[in-house]
């Protein structure tokens, strides 16, 4: 049985993060968007506590349920995704 999908106004920090076969990817550092325009931008991901943060794209996201988002790549696609620069 499969959760029920969620709005990505739910994403919180801290969520798991997967691959589309299931495979743990990371975790969620940040949601990027303007949830007043509901426009979902991507989200931060950390791999680890010492990797890199990277920048998701909204496009890139499969599947949200609750605590869990599940990406359309690989863990090998994901590790080619850019860094995120937390903009100040």
């Amino acid at each position: 049985m499969t959760a029920d999908p969620v709005s990505w106004f739910e994403i919180e920090p801290g969520w798991r993060v997967d691959g589309p076969d299931g495979t743990e990817l990371g975790s969620v550092e940040e949601v990027l968007g303007d949830q007043r325009e509901d426009i979902f931008d991507g989200l931060a991901v950390s791999r680890s506590a010492l990797g890199r943060t990277r920048y998701v794209p909204s496009e890139l996201v499969g599947e949200i349920t609750e605590s869990v988002v599940r990406l359309t790549v690989t863990r090998a696609d994901a590790a080619g995704l850019g860094q995120y620069v937390r903009r100040r």
